[in-house]
Order: structure tokens, then sequence, then C-alpha cells
């Protein structure tokens, strides 16, 4: 093979692969969609500018996916496989502004694959998953930003930026080292600046919404991801112990990660690329470094327990930032060993979770929603004559309700200050205990095991 004439080919096979390959092995051996994606949909029933759990960005696409494509798992598949390759293409499109050649932006995409977080868990689309795309955006549109200072790239990075914010808050670590970058390297250039507050104010005026509604809701999903963080009552160990822990998980998910870059490093007096930072290295090590660094620091100084999975989007640049600081080290000449053990990785990991989807039947994805959705379906009809436009329950158990039932009821958690928007004659269906529904239900009760359903419509 010519390296030269077909590594950008086999950036172009590798991506079409992971699109076809991961769509299709959770599409035919997943009965049910994965928790995130039913939690992701039961949001998007009714479209709000926050949730309980997370701010509404990832609710509004499955919406749409849903609008257009319905109860067809395969397109929330699907979706989650094209918001990932279109994270990989912005890197390479990235990487292609910080190398001299082709190699180095086609391998710093490639290496990602041995990322877990970037081939395992990508079936489920849930808030991380939809930023992947919006990270390797903002950041492609900043670079571009800083270096042509052009008023619709700055534009662009508001945009993207509060998509991202608008997704999950985690995206504020890179919002805060990119604003380092601009203190540090660009706030002496007027027009630079002037710009940068354009995109500041757009980036503001788009997540006003979200900010308002926190207001409104007591800062709902703000307590949310404090309780997850457990930093309330802290001792005075949690402060080095769970920095620890996270530091170890990390090392832990990025085990692949080195082994596959080893494999075509070799080590000499040459290979590190370090002397006087410049613009490229300083962005780099913004974009890529201090992201983790912050979230590393905020563990140190809160004791915050910091989920493995909400670090899944801060190695988009690994690959970028490795092979630019050490390029001088890489042989062209080991390729083979990358390729070999990238292709192992690519083919293993969807073996593993088609084996695992098959072979335990005690997942979610197992979770008959459907055929439940058409027995409570089938039990609503022989009572009532209206439709079902309400459930009422967890995200799970009434969002697969919300998900599978033709009438798509809106899904709420709970009723509270719902009570108020219930019409006359609107069909309602509680799930929850079944002990206690069946004592308090006014309608109809019913159980499939371990849930109860509590339906009230018009006879």
């Amino acid at each position: 093979m010519n390296l030269k004439k077909d590594i950008n080919k086999l950036l172009y096979i590798f991506l079409f692969s992971h699109l076809i390959i991961w769509t299709l092995a959770p599409a035919l051996t997943n009965v049910n969609l994965p928790l995130d994606t039913i939690e992701a949909l039961a949001w998007s029933s009714q479209l709000e500018w926050g949730y309980n759990k997370h701010p509404p960005f990832s609710a509004f696409v499955v919406g749409v996916v849903y609008f257009v494509f319905g109860t067809n798992d395969w397109a929330y598949y699907l979706l989650s496989q094209l918001f990932v390759l279109t994270a990989f293409f912005y890197i390479w499109k990235l990487s292609k502004d910080f190398f001299d050649n082709s190699f180095f932006p086609v391998l710093s995409v490639l290496i990602l694959e041995s990322i877990f977080y970037f081939n395992y868990t990508t079936p489920e689309f849930n808030v991380y998953i939809c930023q992947l795309p919006l990270k390797s955006i903002a950041v492609y549109y900043f670079w571009k930003s800083v270096t042509k200072n052009n008023v619709t790239d700055w534009l662009l990075t508001g945009l993207f930026c509060s998509l991202g914010v608008l997704t999950h808050y985690s995206f504020l670590f890179l919002l805060l080292s990119m604003l380092v970058f601009f203190l540090f390297f660009l706030k002496k250039n007027n027009q630079v600046s002037k710009n940068f507050f354009l995109s500041m104010s757009l980036f503001l005026i788009l997540c006003l919404p979200h900010i308002f509604w926190l207001f409104k809701n007591d800062f709902l999903t703000i307590n949310y991801a404090f309780a997850r963080t457990d930093v309330v009552n802290k001792e005075w160990f949690d402060h080095f112990i769970n920095p620890l822990i996270f530091f170890s998980k990390q090392i832990g998910m990025m085990l692949f990660f080195f082994l596959t870059f080893f494999s075509i490093f070799s080590f000499s007096r040459k290979s590190l690329f370090f002397k006087k930072i410049n613009k490229k290295e300083a962005f780099l090590i913004c974009i890529g470094l201090l992201p983790l660094v912050l979230v590393f620091l905020t563990a140190l100084i809160t004791g915050a327990k910091i989920r493995t999975m909400w670090m899944s989007t801060f190695y988009l640049f690994n690959g970028l930032v490795i092979f630019y600081f050490f390029q001088k080290g890489v042989k062209i000449k080991k390729i083979n060993n990358f390729i070999y053990i990238i292709t192992f990785i690519f083919l293993a990991s969807p073996s593993a979770y088609i084996y695992i989807s098959l072979s335990n039947e005690f997942k979610r994805t197992d979770y008959p929603g459907k055929e439940i959705a058409r027995l409570v379906q089938n039990k609503w009809d022989q009572n009532f004559v209206n439709e079902i436009k309400l459930v009422i329950g967890d995200e799970w158990s009434a969002g697969n309700l919300s998900y599978h039932l033709p009438s798509r009821p809106i899904w709420i958690n709970e009723l509270k200050n719902y009570v108020p928007k219930i019409k006359e004659n609107q069909g309602v269906i509680y799930t929850g205990n079944p002990k206690i529904l069946k004592q308090i239900c006014p309608g109809v009760f019913g159980t499939i095991q371990p849930v109860g359903y509590c339906m009230i419509g018009k006879k």
C-alpha cells in the first residue's frame, strides 16, 4: 500500500466501517433501547429548556429523530454513530492545521478507536455522545477564529459552545480552558477581543432561556449534579482519596491508547518535541490537557466523586496532542504494528458487545418494552375510549411507555406542578410500586412485574 496516497482512503474506510458495525451490532442484538436513550426520549415527549438531570439539547436531538423515524430503534443507534463520526471528522480537519504531512491527522483519529468511550459505549445515545461533535466543532472553529479572526468563525464558536453547555455542564471545563488561552495569548489584539466578546454575547443569549429555566425550577439540574458528586458533608480524606481514584480510573481507561501509541513510537533524545511554547503548543495544552487538570483540581478541592463516564468527551483531542508533541519519535515504518492493534480493537470491541448482548439476559437492553406497551395498550382499549396522553413515573418504566405506545404520551416524573395542565378526559397512566398503586388507584389497576400500572381514562 502506498501510504502517502492511501492514508486518507484508510480514514474513510475506517469511518464507514465504524458507522455500519456500531449501528448494526446493537440494532440486531438488543431488544430494547438503552436507559439513557429511553430517558432522553422521555424528556423529548415534552420539550422544555431543562429537565430533572440535564440541560435540554440531547432531548431535542432525539425528539427530531423520533419525529422522523418514530419507534425504529436502529435510527437511534445510527444517530449515535453519526455524532461519533462527526466528532472524528472535525478532529481530522483540526489536526490538518497542526501537521505538515497527511499521516498524523489520520493517526490522530484512528488511535481514538483504542479508547473505550469511542466504541463500546457509543450505541447508547446520551448527553456524552451528544457532546462529542459539539466539542470537536467548537474547538475547530475556535482555532479558526484565533488564527484567521473571521466573524463567522467566532459566531460559530459561540453557537457550538452554547449547544455544548446546553447538553452537559462538563463543557464548562473546556470553555474555561479556551478562556485561559484567550487571556494569555490573544487579549492584546483589539480586533480579536472585539470578535471574542461578540462570540461570548451570542453564547450567553442562547443560554439565557436555560438560565431562566434554572431559576424557575430551583436549579434542579445543578442540584442533581452536586448530588451525583456527593460534595455535601465530605470528610477531609475524601479530598485525597477521590482524586486518587479518579486519576487511577483515567489511567486504566487509557491503557490501550498508550499501548497503541508506543507500537509506533521509539524513544530517543530527539523524540521529544518540547521547546519554547508557541501559539500551537499553547492551544493544544489548553484544549487537550487543561480541562483534565481542572477536573482533577475540582476533585481535589471539593472532594467530589467524578464519575468515570463524565470524562468520556475529554479524550477527543488525545491523539492530536500526543502525536503533535511526540511526532519526532513516531516511526512510520512501524505503521503495520499500529494498524494491527487498531484492527484488533476495532473487531474485538463489537464482538464483545455482541457476545454480551446475546449471552447476558439480564441487561436493560433485554427489557421487553415494546411487548409491555402492547399489553398496556390492550388493557386500556378494553376499558377506555380515549387515548393515552400522559404517563407518570420513572424515566425507565414510564419512559418506555411514552416511547412505545402509539399515542406517544407525554412523560412526567411526578404530577406536582403539572396538574393544572391536565385536560378533561385526558388519559393518564401511573407507573410505580404495585403495592402502593393498587391501594390508591381510582381507575383500572394492573401489574406487569415488577411494575404496577394505574390507568385513568374515559369509559
